[in-house]
């Protein structure tokens, strides 16, 4: 543990924002998992779970917890993985 005040408080705010950001990251992955299931079973409510999914990809990034850049790549290859998954479901 630091002895400098600044420093302490430093620490305290970064085990704040990391428990923040652990709660953002939990709800991404739970909405992307949810929507790739949706997507393999053939849901009806696919298109609906990845506007959600990648609404909260841009939360993430808005929030600084991902990078505007790393935002659109894991939506450019959700939104793939998904047209791959539906189109292969209705075959």
């Amino acid at each position: 543990m630091a002895n400098i005040k600044s420093q302490k408080k430093r620490n305290l705010q970064n085990e704040k924002r990391r428990v923040r950001n652990k709660g953002v990251r939990a709800e991404l992955k739970t909405r992307v998992r949810k929507a790739e299931t949706a997507a393999a079973a053939g849901a009806e409510e696919t298109p609906e779970l990845l506007s959600l999914a990648i609404k909260r990809i841009d939360q993430a990034a808005a929030k600084g917890v991902l990078h505007k850049n790393a935002a659109n790549r894991k939506k450019s290859r959700l939104t793939k993985r998904l047209a791959r998954l539906s189109s292969a479901t209705a075959e």
